[in-house]
């Protein structure tokens, strides 16, 4: 296990309790019927899987991480959970109607992926990636401004970009058709806790060495005051469909 897969696995409660879910009116800008199989591939904890079985009728959902997809399980029992990592995707060809990914694709985003998508994909069928905007949300009441500085600095730390793939490169480069785009807004409300467990959530804070994050954490929880807080999130969705 990668040192990064390492430190989302070990922060999966944090992922649950802190991150943010997706909205259903996402799945309203494509056309997909309700009787579909459909895959949200590198599911994590379910957060987008919660919403794609309120909608079709069989979703199967693929995680590498055992603690993830463990609290996936748990979430969501609807859904087929199963082991399973993008570069070799457990299920048959042409097995499912679309593709879901959330919050990942940056990860993982080679043209070797690209061939599995389009082998586990009818032909013409969709592939849906969504992220939500969560660090340039606004927050009401509004964060201390030494809170977003000190978390503005860690990530600046790690240098994460320089590890994220060009995704659209690694589309062009495949038997897909070209992205069509938008932007969803939604809410997410979340207490102080709440607020420290999604930054806990974070690969450039899940990774850290457990003492040097804890003492990272409780400097960042003591920025915070206790109350509600309400992120006015932007959930970007990008589409296209097996040429």
């Amino acid at each position: 296990m990668s040192e990064l897969a390492r430190g989302f696995d070990l922060a999966a409660e944090a992922y649950e309790q802190g991150r943010p879910g997706y909205p259903a009116e996402a799945l309203d800008l494509f056309e997909l019927p309700a009787s579909a199989t459909v895959l949200d591939l590198a599911a994590g904890t379910g957060k987008l899987t919660r919403i794609l079985v309120q909608r079709y009728a069989n979703v199967v959902a693929v995680e590498p991480l055992n603690a993830m997809r463990a609290a996936l399980e748990r979430a969501v029992p609807g859904a087929d959970a199963r082991a399973g990592r993008a570069e070799a995707i457990p299920a048959g060809d042409d097995e499912f109607d679309a593709v879901f990914i959330a919050q990942a694709f940056h990860w993982f985003a080679t043209d070797a992926v690209v061939a599995e998508l389009a082998r586990v994909l009818r032909p013409g069928g969709l592939l849906v990636l969504l992220w939500n905007r969560h660090l340039t949300a606004p927050v009401a009441p509004p964060l201390a401004e030494e809170f977003r500085r000190r978390v503005r600095e860690l990530r600046e730390e790690a240098r994460v970009e320089d590890v994220y793939l060009d995704w659209r490169a690694a589309l062009e480069h495949g038997p897909f058709e070209d992205l069509r785009e938008a932007l969803v807004q939604h809410d997410a409300v979340l207490d102080a806790e709440a607020m420290l467990a999604q930054v806990s959530s974070f690969s450039w804070v899940a990774v850290r060495p457990e003492a040097e994050r804890r003492r990272l954490l409780a400097e960042l929880r003591a920025l915070l005051p206790e109350t509600t807080y309400t992120m006015s999130l932007d959930t970007e969705v990008h589409w296209t469909r097996l040429g």
